[in-house]
């Protein structure tokens, strides 16, 4: 069970995820929303620079390295790539969590898709957790609910539905 309301944005590469994740969370946000996000990468991480304090506390042998400033810190941690609910478990309450990537999980999602998509198949074929599709034109292949990329409101009314938020 994920203690979190989530909702994810996926899509292949450069179809314009995290535009549409940016813009979701200034939406929700404008609305008076509390939102936070999880981004997963396909590659290393390291928000830490050769030389600074807490890279060598990391190449000491310290599992986990705080680093805090006047308005804002982060935690690393050393270990295998985390699992989202282990991810999600860390984060603080929030009304929304729009989580980027993470194909593979089983929250709903919003696939978006790129103006000129190529060769790439749809994903929502595959995947009964995408619940709505983002893309320049309806598609034709699927009765899901479809959503202009650019229309973040009424992404944001229908995301807001489907987890049956209130509006603060």
């Amino acid at each position: 069970m994920i203690p979190h309301r989530v909702f994810g944005v996926t899509g292949w590469k450069n179809a314009g995820k995290t535009t549409l994740v940016e813009r979701l969370v200034a939406e929700f946000v404008r609305r008076g929303w509390s939102v936070s996000t999880v981004k997963h990468a396909h590659h290393d991480v390291d928000i830490d620079r050769a030389g600074t304090d807490s890279y060598r506390h990391r190449a000491a042998g310290a599992t986990e390295v705080a680093l805090v400033g006047g308005l804002r810190y982060a935690i690393m941690r050393e270990q295998e790539e985390p699992t989202l609910g282990e991810v999600l478990a860390r984060l603080a309450p929030a009304d929304l969590v729009l989580i980027e990537g993470f194909k593979r999980d089983r929250h709903p999602k919003i696939e978006v898709r790129a103006a000129a998509g190529g060769d790439r198949p749809a994903l929502a074929a595959g995947d009964p957790t995408i619940v709505a599709i983002a893309a320049d034109a309806a598609p034709a292949e699927t009765h899901l609910p479809w959503f202009r990329r650019d229309d973040v409101a009424a992404i944001a009314d229908f995301i807001g539905a489907r987890l049956a938020i209130a509006a603060p």
